[in-house]
């Protein structure tokens, strides 16, 4: 994921969260940031790495608001994460429907069982 866009959903889901224009501002930073042509191709493996990232900056260190707001920002995403993770484990714990092949095979060996 491209880092600027990741942060531009971070701002989105702060401004959900009602959280403290001293937050804003450093997400707004941040993205001037990486909206530089150096910084084009820097990419991130989440949305719950970035706001890790921002938590631990200086601004956030400093400020406990822009800290708290970031933190709860980390509890929403990794909730998210493990509802999805949770969807995905029911997903591929349903029962796979057998083949036709399958039952012609099984209906095969019954009879050859039952011929000898």
């Amino acid at each position: 994921m491209n880092v600027l866009e990741g942060l531009q959903s971070i701002r989105v889901r702060l401004v959900e969260n009602g959280a403290a224009p001293e937050t804003l501002a450093l997400v707004d930073t941040i993205m001037q940031r990486a909206a530089l042509p150096a910084a084009s191709s820097a990419s991130t493996q989440s949305l719950l790495q970035l706001a890790r990232m921002l938590a631990r900056s200086p601004a956030a260190s400093n400020n406990m608001t822009v800290y708290n707001d970031l933190m709860r920002l980390e509890e929403d995403l990794q909730s998210s994460a493990v509802q999805y993770r949770e969807r995905l484990e029911a997903e591929e714990a349903k029962p796979v429907p057998k083949t036709k092949k399958y039952y012609r095979e099984l209906k095969e060996r019954e009879e050859r069982k039952s011929g000898t």
